[in-house]
């Protein structure tokens, strides 16, 4: 088992990516604690992995809330033990506005649970992999944050400053024994986020669900999505010893959407 006896703290963990992430987390050996804002969803999530043997406890907490951020950490820490591999997932896209209209309120509210949480959280845990010389951080960042898409301004500034975060925390941290990585997703069309911003668009656009994803596709060179064991795959591989010379780097997993 790749991540045995790991403890992993996965953010946004009751759906979507960060679920399968959590759930090959656990079949690989780690112990999984899990957060979100739904309690459903996260019940079901660590329903799952442990009628398959694994090890979680999951807490309902709202990350664009610092005081969330600071008792997921500490409750983390006190069920496990400690942290040695931390994932940043959790987040929405917010309003699909241009840059005019877009309220000031929704964009704070988009950096706060993706940008600063992911801050926050690293912040917290990094005293005690640094004590253990040993760690690993796991930004879940987006081609958003690469490529030009309009009507997401939040979504696309949170997710470039995961990149730089993940890139000064990898500065700072390589010489402590701690890996900072991000992966960058392209579209992952299971989820309930990319079924949602793709009516939506596809009512802006004036076109249907269908062909708006249709073209979209196309402009990947798989001509697909991506589905989110694929995501977690590569998730996987980022914080395992297979990846221990791999620290500061910005990784797409998108199918050949964008090439840098």
């Amino acid at each position: 088992m790749l991540l045995q006896n790991k403890v992993a703290l996965i953010t946004g963990s009751g759906r979507g990516i960060g679920r399968a992430i959590a759930k090959l987390f656990a079949a690989e050996g780690a112990a999984v604690f899990l957060t979100a804002r739904t309690e459903t969803e996260l019940s079901a999530t660590a329903n799952e992995i442990t009628a398959g043997g694994g090890r979680t406890m999951f807490q309902v907490a709202d990350l664009s809330l610092a005081k969330d951020c600071r008792t997921i950490a500490k409750s983390a820490e006190e069920k496990f033990g400690r942290v040695d591999i931390l994932v940043n997932n959790a987040g929405h896209y917010g309003p699909v506005l241009p840059v005019e209209e877009y309220p000031l309120e929704e964009f704070e509210k988009v950096l706060a649970v993706h940008l600063r949480a992911a801050f926050l959280l690293s912040q917290l845990v990094l005293p005690g992999m640094y004590a253990r010389n040993s760690g690993v951080i796991l930004n879940v960042s987006s081609i958003s944050a690469k490529a030009a898409f309009g009507w997401g301004s939040a979504y696309a500034a949170a997710k470039a400053g995961m990149i730089g975060l993940t890139r000064v925390n990898a500065a700072e941290a390589a010489r402590k024994g701690v890996r900072v990585n991000a992966i960058c997703p392209g579209p992952v069309t299971e989820t309930i986020m990319s079924r949602e911003l793709g009516a939506e668009l596809a009512k802006k656009l004036n076109v249907s669900k269908e062909d708006q994803l249709a073209g979209f596709l196309e402009t990947i060179l798989q001509g697909r999505g991506q589905s989110a064991d694929e995501i977690a795959s590569a998730a996987l591989f980022l914080c395992s010893d297979h990846a221990s010379a791999i620290t500061g780097q910005a990784i797409n997993v998108d199918g050949g959407a964008v090439y840098f």
